[in-house]
């Protein structure tokens, strides 16, 4: 993240506290030995070609270009379901009506650029921080 970038979590706006390097998948050695490992996928990345270093990375980030490109999505449910334990971040144009859409997909994080937090500021994103009980299956049970 950087000073025009603003993270989003459950509990609202925050400062990014990694410390590292991220390195985009293309760019990634094959014995890379940080002490702390972040990836950046690209939206058309398969994140299969990390299934043998899942345990070695600490952060990984999945761009999205635009709100209506929902392959972000995809990936991240992708690697959970591949056993990725680390910290998942969606990147990009993500607006507060997709905040539950990253966490049900498997994201611990949006990061956003200052200027949508300046449009959509931080009790938009918080009014969907509840993304477990309001879901559709919800709906319907209740």
């Amino acid at each position: 993240m950087n000073a025009r970038s603003v993270l989003v979590t459950d509990t609202g706006f925050r400062e990014d506290d990694w410390a590292h390097d991220l390195t985009p998948l293309k760019e990634l050695a094959a014995n890379d030995g940080s002490p702390a490992l972040g990836v950046v996928l690209e939206p058309d990345a398969d994140p299969a070609a990390l299934r043998r270093r899942l345990d070695a990375i600490d952060l990984i980030v999945v761009k999205f270009p635009s709100f209506s490109d929902g392959r972000g999505f995809t990936i991240a449910q992708r690697l959970r379901l591949m056993g990725y334990p680390g910290r998942l971040r969606a990147r990009g144009h993500l607006i507060a009506d997709q905040y539950a859409m990253a966490r049900r997909s498997g994201f611990d994080e949006v990061e956003i650029s200052a200027d949508l937090a300046a449009r959509q500021p931080q009790q938009q994103w918080r009014a969907r921080a509840n993304w477990q009980a309001h879901s559709y299956q919800n709906r319907l049970r209740g």
